[in-house]
């Protein structure tokens, strides 16, 4: 059992220190060699979740793989009736057990599918599915290390799973960041060109078959990136002044 005292003191430090030094060792590390070798082992897997995740809100089937994702060529009722079914049992569920803030999380991603699988068009949504690769190392690097905020006594507290998507998250979010941050002042670290297993770049369909400019392309990277960045912030400030709470004490 979670001890109170000393072990939520231990906690508020943890929380207050490891996502600082998780985030500048990731950082130091992209500096230092770029994100080629946390992709060849971390990150290429968050890039193609991203473009899976992606493609699933907006109504696709997708199948993850390495270094490429498999894409359905048209919408799949079947796919979104699934995913919102289970997102609808999530929403419930976190509502019934107490859990406010997740609960409103998952309406959001919800709301977010009605949107990307009703309101958007065929060609756009393809567009925004190729922009969901390096936009998952943004949104799902941001989630993962949000994790490490659960309530102590949390399953992914308990078996330190929390640890795992701490790093993972921070890399893969720090690889999207050195990336679009990067090429606002030099478009040499856009990839453009091709890969010999997925074929043109993300960058390259971005911009010619879905007709983005660079500048458009690259602005909305990094509007997604400080989104990013004010949750992040804002989860962090609140863990370091608030008192972490244990399953057992918010049941």
């Amino acid at each position: 059992m979670y001890r109170a005292g000393h072990d939520i003191q231990q906690e508020r430090r943890l929380r207050q220190i490891a996502p600082i030094v998780v985030l500048l060792v990731a950082w130091l590390s992209m500096r230092q060699s770029g994100p080629w070798l946390s992709r060849v082992f971390l990150t290429m897997w968050v890039h193609e979740l991203g473009h899976a995740v992606t493609a699933w809100l907006c109504g696709f089937a997708a199948l993850p793989g390495a270094w490429v994702t498999m894409i359905g060529e048209s919408r799949s009722p079947l796919v979104s009736t699934v995913l919102a079914g289970g997102l609808g049992f999530a929403a419930w569920w976190t509502w019934r057990t107490e859990r406010r803030l997740a609960a409103i999380g998952v309406v959001a991603i919800v709301l977010l599918q009605a949107v990307l699988t009703l309101a958007l068009g065929t060609f756009k949504a393809r567009a925004v599915i190729v922009f969901g690769g390096d936009g998952g190392l943004l949104v799902l690097g941001t989630a993962l290390m949000l994790t490490f905020w659960v309530p102590p006594g949390n399953v992914l507290q308990r078996n330190w799973l929390r640890w795992g998507f701490l790093v993972i998250g921070a890399f893969a979010f720090m690889d999207g960041n050195h990336t679009w941050w990067t090429a606002r002042h030099d478009s040499d670290a856009i990839m453009y060109g091709q890969q010999e297993v997925a074929g043109d770049s993300d960058p390259t369909k971005l911009t010619e078959e879905f007709f983005w400019t660079e500048r458009q392309m690259i602005s909305r990277y990094l509007l997604l990136s400080v989104l990013c960045w004010v949750v992040l912030a804002a989860v962090y400030l609140w863990g370091a002044v608030t008192s972490p709470r244990s399953t057992a004490d918010s049941a």
